[in-house]
Parts: C-alpha cells; sequence; structure tokens
C-alpha cells in the first residue's frame, strides 16, 4: 500500500526494501546505495506533516521595524530656484527629445563607431568612468587633461567621450540604468561638470518608464546630490546652477517625484536660471541634446 506522499510524489528511485530485515542505525554512514535510500526514506517518515515555527513576538516586531527614506530635497537658496514656467518648458523639451530618440534610435545605432570607441563591459565600473568622464576621474587627471588639449586632435580616450547618439542608441535599459547608478555614484563624492552633465541628461532621456524600483531610487539620489550642491553655491552667476536646476526638474516633474519639485515662493523667481536651456543646447551639441533637431 502506497503512502500519502508517494500518491502525491512517485518515487524516483523505487527500491524494495521487503527483504532487509536489519534495522539501520540512522546516526552512523549508510554503506551501500540501498542503505543510503533507506535511510533517507526513514528520516523522511520520521518528519512531522506540518511544522510550526515558533516566534517570539518580540522579537519580531523589533525585526520588522523598517525606515523609509522619504526626505525631500534641500530648498533651494532665495533666488536659486527655477519658476514654475521655466520647469514647465524643460520639461516639454525634454520629452520632445525622448520622443526623438524612440523613433530614430533603430537608425542611430545602426551607424559605424569609429576605431577608438571601445565601449566596456557592462560590470566594469571604473571602465564606464574612464569611458564617460575621462581620466578627469583620477588622481592627476589635470595634466592629462593639458596634455589632450595641446595636441592637434582631441583624444576622447583622455577627455572622455560624449554621449553621441551613435553610442547611447547601442544601450539597453540594463546598460542605461547601469551607467547612470556608476555616474551617479561618483558624483556623490566629486564635484558636477560640464561632461558629467551631459551623461546625465543623456541617461535621464534614454531612461524609459514606467521606472524599475532601482531606476526610482537612482534618479532621487541624483535630485538630492543636485539640491546639496546646489545649496553650497555663492552665486545666482554660477555657471553649475542651470544645469543643477535642469536635473532636478527632470527628476521631480518628467519622471514624477513631485516631493523633490522646487516650489517658487515669489514671482521674481520666475525668471531666474533661464539661461539652463542655453546649458542644454550647449551641452548636448552633436549628442542627446539635439536629438529632435
Amino acid at each position: 500500500m502506497k503512502s500519502d506522499v508517494e500518491e502525491l510524489m512517485p518515487r524516483l528511485l523505487p527500491v524494495d526494501f521487503q527483504d532487509t530485515a536489519e534495522e539501520l542505525d540512522l546516526n552512523g554512514p549508510p554503506r551501500n546505495p540501498r542503505e543510503y535510500l533507506r535511510q533517507v526514506q526513514l528520516e523522511a517518515s520520521q518528519c512531522p506533516d506540518v511544522v510550526v515555527a515558533q516566534i517570539d513576538p518580540k522579537k519580531l516586531q523589533k525585526k520588522q521595524t523598517a525606515i523609509a527614506s522619504v526626505a525631500g530635497c534641500h530648498a533651494a537658496p532665495e533666488g536659486f530656484c527655477p519658476g514654475v514656467s521655466w520647469q514647465q518648458q524643460q520639461v516639454s523639451n525634454f520629452s520632445d527629445v525622448r520622443q526623438s530618440i524612440a523613433k530614430n534610435r533603430k537608425r542611430w545605432s545602426s551607424q559605424t563607431l569609429d576605431d577608438n570607441v571601445l565601449m566596456p563591459k557592462i560590470t566594469d565600473d571604473e571602465g564606464w568612468k574612464r569611458f564617460c568622464l575621462g581620466e578627469m576621474v583620477y588622481p592627476g587627471a589635470s595634466s592629462c587633461r593639458s596634455d589632450a588639449e595641446a595636441e592637434p586632435t582631441l583624444d576622447y580616450r583622455r577627455v572622455g567621450f560624449p554621449p553621441f547618439l551613435s553610442i547611447v542608441s547601442r544601450f539597453n535599459q540594463s546598460t542605461v540604468l547601469t551607467v547612470l547608478e556608476i555616474l551617479i555614484g561618483w558624483f556623490e563624492e566629486h564635484e558636477f561638470f560640464s561632461q558629467l552633465g551631459c551623461w546625465l541628461y543623456s541617461l535621464l532621456a534614454c531612461l524609459e518608464k514606467p521606472l524599475l524600483p532601482e531606476a526610482h531610487s537612482s534618479i532621487r539620489q541624483l535630485a538630492r546630490r543636485c539640491a546639496r550642491l546646489r545649496g553650497t553655491l555663492e552665486s545666482q552667476e554660477d555657471e553649475k546652477l542651470p544645469a543643477l536646476n535642469l536635473v532636478i526638474c527632470l527628476v521631480a516633474r518628467y519622471f514624477e517625484q513631485n516631493d523633490l519639485a522646487d516650489q517658487p515662493q515669489s514671482p521674481v523667481q520666475e525668471e531666474t536660471c533661464c539661461s539652463s536651456s542655453a546649458f542644454r543646447r550647449r551641452e548636448g551639441q552633436e549628442s542627446v541634446g539635439q536629438a529632435k533637431d
């Protein structure tokens, strides 16, 4: 007669134990395959059908306590916050760029890359930093940069490759998110500069919606970092301000992280940082920033 377990799960290795009269020692090692199978069968028969875990409710409550970070961005200093109309215009421009990328991705990705464009493997964090930002990410990069400027031909391997459409159009979503996370991690410990801004804008333009949970976390981290850095600026004429405001605006307004959005306090701020669109055109030249052209 078959047991209840055998009715549900037939034996994969049926072995007849009826002729085995000797008792097996479950504490000792099996001496042959037959004894091993018999030992497994006996151990399984001694397991209860239902097992109830004994849990201390006090310990369970402590372990289940979760702390979620829902903090918004640092408020912009007075006069540093862009107006709502400006933010709406940037979202509209950004949407146009994304639509153009989606429409022409196949054509751009089919373009032949130059021989010097060797994209790193997806797991090569240091390689992506060098590829996107150049040798500026390493100590002594300033001297290397001066050498590059002195040369008649620009060496992208030293100063970093711009986010050309022929490059970013080849990225799948996994690559987009991975490179974005790498650059955000680098940005957490370093200052902002134009090459980084170009790549951040380009990768955000290639990031598909709806966002994955890890993408939500990454872009919120980016917006907070931009807001913290903005709070350290001493002048509204600082060239970093338009770019920082643009990134915060796109994360908050386009990707719907509304708790991170800038809220102007007065109509005067509507005209603040209007040069951000100029930054986007300048930094996006020949790359994602001019995709809609």
